[in-house]
């Protein structure tokens, strides 16, 4: 069973409550997908450390039900 964008977003944004959340389902299969998070939360950590955080919001989904997640992260402007 895949997860949904919508089901992505919602894991993100509960963790992180300001993020502003961009995903593209990369292959039309619900497996495949681009997100990109920007959050004020990510600021003064590193690139990885980011990810991390948005890892960690997917409630280890990632690997299992979400299969490939292309991720960009970056603080507000």
């Amino acid at each position: 069973m895949a997860m949904t964008a919508q089901e992505i977003e919602t894991y993100i944004r509960e963790a992180l409550p300001d993020a502003k959340i961009t995903i593209d389902d990369l292959a039309g299969d619900g497996d495949h997908y681009a997100c990109r998070v920007v959050s004020a939360a990510f600021r003064g950590l590193t690139r990885v450390r980011q990810h991390q955080l948005v890892y960690d919001a997917l409630q280890g989904h990632m690997g299992g039900k979400l299969h490939a997640l292309a991720l960009q992260t970056q603080t507000p402007d």
